[in-house]
């Protein structure tokens, strides 16, 4: 039925504008009813169901049973695969025919054994063009497959979108059936479309706000709905308005098509696999129709799942690369985490991602693209330049919530000095859809405008995949270069770097990290993932360093090159920005855990490492059940030999276990638990005065929303000591070279703490082995350490280095940091002494004033609701020192925390030998492996772990960068199988040995 015009004329449109914009009455009861003409029902319409994921060959194999529009298919994570056969009507000759499929579940249409397009109603893709304008000599009979993941966009959630999945959901086809789509009325709708964001946007008050609405109303008076004739005079006022020109003054947006698809979330790795097919065929698709289409793709691990599922298809992409228009960026395996993984982990995600984008497509990526990771290592642009990178992309700080990040367009510098040209879409986001309010909010919200004139526009459908639609690209096709817009070119990021580059004189610096002052519950949120983690980074790197060295003494050792690969790909996806940090759902943390533990597995059966490390070691070691213990001496990277000799270095007397400086005491006075610990440095103790060390403490832990992301500051508001004793404390062991006690506190009903508490001859630090038993929900579990220190300021570790955070809170960005990540340690030291805490899987932090605090557990809902339920096992430690943490060799003891040492047996009769010697003991020598290519060359990176320049001496041949290209010009200078290497603070060097 016709609905004339509620607006008739430009007095009344002008008066009543309000109401023509939210209300939108013409567009949406006289046009947007008029997309669709004819329709025409299928011939027939078949369903095979199944509970995995299955390739088409085997699907068309399947037995199909007759269903209809309405049906409910499924549970949760199935799979059907749909058999459509239908006829178009000989009629339609001359028109646009569509096949309309419309369900809640995501689904690729399959043609002529090829996967051709995504079919998902939230990505606003409801339907596959059969014909642009049916010919008599096309085909009018056709069969087709639909393949319906029994999930949609964004996983399956319960009410909240990230609420754990409903597993027993089921899934509706809510259209299947022929139409005629007439393709005047889309464009005219987007006409309209365009000019009423253009009022929204820009008000009438501005001249061109208010020329839009005049021309939108002058077209609602031209336009009969029921006459498509009158269409073209309508449109041609809107192509009038729009192709009025721009000054050269306005800013230039550089619009990129873009789908980011998180390579596991609220859906297993296997659905992400289908989720890249589905969405990278409907770009290919675009392409083929929009010769100008450019989008950009990150991610090595997607484009090696597509190659291995859908060879036809990354055949195509290929094609598309080396025409210029589909872009890979990044760099990097998968878009990892920016605060977790260790150095070694970054280097890795580079190097395995270069190397594969230069395989398949014959080109290294100059954009490192990381835009929804939770917080960037201040470590990141160094690792970027030494692969080849001294761009960056981001957006994520846009979600800071306190305070607003100054800039979208500046250089980042790295705590070496490294700096890299940085752009944050100033838009605030990945996924924005071409329209009106994305332009504008570009130019409004950038910070840099009047330094840089150039931003980046991200369009598509993102997070669970999608990518853009005809629709984007028609909407930013009207308005390249239209008066009172920013004007608009379909780019490359190659192009916008070059261009802010060249205007980049005035651009200013932020140095140090980038802190996302959200989301900062990730560093502790499933802490089994975490632990697998570390664990496997230390097992790879031993098995490494182990291989190597057997493949520099020549006897016959071939060394596990694909083997090594395969498992660092493994732990380079469990990096992945929403896996490691743990906002994703249990069926992704099962995955996780099995990576892990094949992970395990596979390196013990390579290889058993004594010390791995670049130093001399003295340890007590356990060399059987019954708790044995012998003091171990190894020299550095000594693969062939352990001596054992043991000597009584501890002693009892009373309740008392002394060894050397440091004392351990029982206390009935200062009773914690009936444990207290007390650290003494000489007659120094560590611990503060009238305070406990070693207390656990319980939290509150309601986030406002993002709840296994975030940690909001109100819980510190609730703070309870966990003191309910189960099991009081008991000496396990008081003689010869360990000292323990053991002591079990019940947390709840339902949790308990059971630990023993270690001191070892000759270890400068206690050790406490924990065992915990979870069952808590939406509480926090941390532990603290009041000490007698006073400083401003307390270090961490990161990424081949360490920064400073302050202690206080004066400002609002000093309070943002009251959770903070770091590594394998976090020291704080005044003038001549200090406390360092170590651990071997945690992440999480706080020192606030003079309280050091480890976080341990925590017990979000969603989008896992069992996420950190059950046994955890993990160790950390209190080191008191005197002098600076440097002196005191902190970083070497959190080390051998992390790498313990490995026992070969029945090699007592091979002499103690050493490969490697740092003379330095600022310089870590971080990893030895086969070089790339090369199995006659190893690589060996070191970097100045104390943030001072200073002079070493190792063995080698050539520098290389992190992706193990030499650098011929420059050959590192021998003198007596030794070389001189001159270190910068935090300085990595990469450097090729020739061992034969």
């Amino acid at each position: 039925m016709y609905h004339p015009p509620v607006l008739k004329n430009r007095r009344t449109l002008l008066e009543r504008s309000e109401k023509f914009i939210s209300d939108t009455y013409f567009t949406d009861c006289n046009l947007r009813g008029r997309l669709y003409g004819d329709t025409h029902q299928l011939t027939s319409l078949s369903v095979s169901q199944t509970a995995k994921r299955i390739s088409y060959s085997e699907a068309v194999q399947q037995n199909f049973q007759p269903c209809k529009v309405g049906d409910a298919f499924g549970s949760t994570w199935w799979t059907c695969w749909f058999k459509v056969v239908l006829k178009i009507p000989e009629a339609w000759r001359g028109k646009e025919v569509h096949l309309r499929w419309e369900s809640d579940g995501e689904g690729m249409l399959w043609r002529d054994e090829q996967p051709v397009q995504g079919l998902t109603k939230e990505g606003e893709k409801t339907s596959y063009i059969l014909s642009e304008c049916l010919k008599q000599n096309e085909p009018h009979s056709i069969t087709l497959y639909v393949e319906l993941a029994c999930n949609g966009l964004f996983g399956a959630g319960q009410g909240s979108f990230i609420a754990a999945p409903d597993p027993n959901r089921k899934y509706t086809l809510q259209k299947a059936e022929l139409v005629v789509f007439n393709r005047d009325v889309q464009e005219l709708l987007t006409d309209f479309e365009m000019l009423v964001d253009i009022v929204k946007m820009l008000g009438e008050e501005d001249q061109r706000g208010y020329q839009a609405l005049f021309t939108a109303n002058e077209m609602v008076n031209l336009c009969d709905p029921t006459d498509p004739d009158s269409f073209s005079s309508a449109r041609s006022l809107a192509q009038k308005f729009f192709s009025q020109r721009n000054g050269q003054s306005q800013h230039i947006v550089h619009a990129m098509g873009h789908c980011h698809i998180d390579s596991a979330w609220l859906w297993p790795y296997e659905e992400t696999i289908r989720k890249c097919a589905r969405s990278w065929v409907t770009v290919v698709r675009l392409m083929e129709k929009n010769p100008e289409f450019i989008f950009t793709c990150s991610q090595a691990q997607q484009f090696q799942w597509v190659k291995n599922w859908y060879p036809g298809l990354f055949s195509r992409i290929q094609y598309f690369v080396q025409k210029g228009q589909f872009i890979p960026v990044g760099g990097t395996w998968v878009e990892m985490d920016g605060n977790l993984p260790s150095g070694e982990s970054m280097v890795r995600q580079f190097l395995e991602g270069q190397n594969f984008f230069k395989a398949e497509f014959g080109q290294y990526c100059k954009e490192f693209w990381l835009p929804d990771t939770f917080g960037y290592s201040a470590q990141l642009p160094q690792i970027m330049q030494g692969a080849g990178i001294d761009r960056f992309l981001t957006q994520k700080l846009s979600w800071n919530l306190v305070n607003t990040f100054p800039h979208n367009t500046f250089f980042w510098e790295g705590i070496d000095g490294s700096q890299v040209l940085t752009h944050f879409p100033p838009g605030n986001s990945y996924e924005m859809k071409g329209k009106i309010e994305d332009l504008i909010k570009t130019v409004k919200h950038n910070k840099d405008k009047g330094r840089a004139n150039h931003s980046a526009v991200l369009f598509g459908f993102g997070d669970g995949g999608g990518g853009p639609t005809q629709l984007m690209l028609d909407r930013l096709q009207r308005v390249q270069d239209s008066d009172g817009l920013p004007r608009v070119n379909m780019s490359t990021p190659d192009r916008l770097f070059s261009e802010l580059q060249a205007e980049s004189g005035l651009l200013c610096t932020w140095s140090g990290e980038l802190f996302l002052e959200l989301h900062n519950g990730t560093y502790t949120t499933q802490a089994k993932i975490k632990l697998g983690n570390r664990r496997c980074e230390a097992l790879l790197h031993d098995v490494e360093v182990g291989s190597c060295l057997a493949l520099s003494q020549n006897v016959g050792f071939s060394y596990p090159t694909k083997q090594l690969q395969e498992l660092w790909r493994l732990l380079l996806l469990n990096q992945f920005h929403d896996v490691i940090p743990g906002s994703c759902i249990e069926m992704v943390v099962e995955d996780a855990l099995e990576y892990y533990k094949g992970n395990s597995l596979s390196l013990d059966e390579v290889h058993l490492i004594l010390n791995t490390l670049s130093w001399d070691r003295t340890e007590v070691i356990a060399l059987s059940e019954e708790g044995a213990q012998s003091r171990l001496g190894t020299p550095n990277l000594d693969k062939g030999h352990h001596s054992l000799y043991g000597r009584n270095l501890c002693r009892q007397t009373g309740k008392v276990l002394q060894i050397g400086i440091f004392v351990m005491r029982q206390s009935a006075e200062k009773l914690f638990c009936n444990t207290f610990v007390l650290m003494c440095f000489g007659y120094r103790e560590a611990i503060s005065d009238g305070c406990f060390g070693n207390q656990f403490v319980l939290f509150d832990d309601v986030p406002l929303y993002w709840d296994a992301w975030d940690v909001m500051d109100y819980h510190l508001q609730t703070r309870k000591p966990v003191v309910d004793v189960i099991k009081p404390v008991q000496v396990l062991s008081s003689g010869g070279l360990r000292g323990s006690v053991t002591f079990s506190l019940r947390i709840s009903a339902k949790s308990s703490i059971t630990q023993e508490v270690i001191l070892d001859a000759n270890c400068p630090y206690i050790k406490f082995s924990t065992q915990v038993d979870w069952a808590e929900a939406h509480k926090f579990l941390k532990v603290e350490f009041p000490v007698q220190v006073r400083s401003s300021n307390a270090t961490y570790e990161i990424q081949f280095g360490h920064l400073q955070r302050p202690t206080h809170r004066n400002t609002s960005w000093d309070w943002v940091r009251f959770e903070v990540w770091g590594h394998k340690w976090a020291d704080v030291s005044e003038h001549g002494f200090g406390v360092a805490l170590l651990n071997d899987c945690k992440y999480g932090y706080s020192v606030h004033q003079n309280i050091m605090t480890l976080s341990l557990l925590r017990a979000p809902k969603a989008p896992d609701a069992n996420a950190d339920m059950g046994h955890h096992e993990f160790t950390y430690a209190v080191m008191p020192h005197a002098g600076s943490f440097q002196e005191a060799s902190v970083i070497q003891h959190a080390y051998n925390l992390n790498f313990p040492l490995r026992l070969i047996p029945d090699m007592n009769n091979i002499r103690p030998w050493s490969m490697f010697t740092v003379s330095s003991a600022a310089v870590i020598l971080e990893t030895i492996k086969q070089a790339e290519g090369k199995n006659n060359s190893l690589v060996v990176r070191l970097f100045e772990s104390h943030g001072s320049i200073l002079s070493c001496f190792s063995f080698t041949d050539y520098s290389c960068d992190l992706l193990e290209q030499p650098n011929y010009s420059r050959p590192a200078e021998v003198n007596d199988s030794k070389v001189s290497l001159t270190f910068r603070p935090f300085q990595i060097i990469s450097l090729l040995l020739r061992i034969f």
